[in-house]
């Protein structure tokens, strides 16, 4: 399996508002960026829009040391919480709806093609990844208009 590094970051403008995300994709010295953004949103699903969308842009499974400022996706992984909403039918408790439960159902996929470790960093910290994929994400917004 090939060792791929991802980094990732989501933004928003407002919570919900225009956001925007951003990734960056390194393998063996090269590198891809990736960006996109919505009119409507919120800073978590653009989070969770830039990991999905990284490792969906690997052509084949890979192993990938994933890198990102949001404690949201890593401990909602790493802590197996959505394992647990899949289990409870995207149900946190009776009559409440996991939020995001469009976007975790693309990504338990992902998570089960590739052998993916997850690295949390303090955003805006000067993490010269995490401040490229910001300037991306935020650049990709401004785009919108």
């Amino acid at each position: 399996m090939r060792q791929v590094y991802l980094y990732t970051d989501g933004a928003c403008s407002g919570n919900p508002g225009p956001g925007g995300w951003g990734a960056i994709l390194r393998y063996e010295g090269r590198e891809k960026e990736l960006c996109g953004a919505e009119a409507a949103t919120t800073n978590n699903r653009m989070e969770l829009t830039a990991v999905i969308e990284g490792l969906a842009a690997l052509k084949e499974p890979c192993r990938v040391e994933l890198t990102c400022d949001s404690t949201y996706v890593v401990n909602s992984v790493e802590k197996g919480w959505v394992y647990n909403w899949k289990r409870k039918d995207w149900m946190k408790k009776p009559g409440e709806p996991v939020p995001n439960a469009d976007l975790w159902q693309r990504l338990i996929p992902l998570l089960k093609t590739h052998e993916v470790a997850f690295n949390w960093v303090r955003g805006h910290r000067g993490h010269p990844e995490n401040e490229r994929c910001d300037r991306l994400a935020v650049e990709a917004r401004r785009k919108l208009g």
